[in-house]
């Protein structure tokens, strides 16, 4: 997976060697195990460790679908009931911040499948951000994303669907 989603890394060994945002979600994994038997405390000082040894912070307690690729994830930080769906892709320095009270049971995004989410960009509060969206670099999103859209700017608005978009 992520030598078909980094042109940069050319080899498996290399993947498994040096790739911080393999090595994050690697962790989360464990880490999300440990929260679920109720070992929170353990959960949360390992996930502190790879923090400050990938610089991708991920909450223990956040959900995570299958294939995230993080690319270049140094400043990622993904909070505690943030949702991510599945085959995602996440840039350096994006943050599914959380905002307010707890609503519905949770205060972070909800991330849809297939979504890309560009440098630098910010998805602040418990809002949803639809399958296939795009999030443009430096993005600050705090309203809902529907599916098969693209976000872009501060505050971040929606482009005009294209006419391939019309037909999805």
């Amino acid at each position: 997976m992520a030598l078909d989603r980094d042109p940069a890394t050319r080899t498996r060994s290399e993947a498994f060697w040096v790739l911080s945002g393999l090595h994050a979600v690697w962790w989360y994994r464990l880490t999300h195990m440990l929260w679920g038997w109720g070992w929170k405390f353990l959960a949360r000082l390992i996930s502190q460790i790879v923090r400050w040894w990938t610089l991708i912070e991920i909450h223990p307690a956040a959900t995570i679908g299958n294939r995230l690729f993080i690319d270049h994830g140094a400043g990622v930080v993904i909070g505690e009931t943030a949702i991510v769906g599945d085959d995602c892709t996440f840039y350096h320095g994006v943050t599914l911040g959380g905002q307010g009270d707890v609503k519905n049971g949770r205060r972070h995004p909800a991330v849809g499948s297939g979504v890309a989410i560009g440098a630098g960009a910010i998805i602040l509060g418990p809002i949803t951000v639809g399958d296939n969206a795009l999030i443009g670099a430096g993005a600050v999103v705090l309203k809902d994303v529907p599916a098969n859209r693209t976000a872009v700017g501060v505050p971040a608005q929606l482009l005009p669907k294209s006419p391939r978009q019309s037909r999805a």
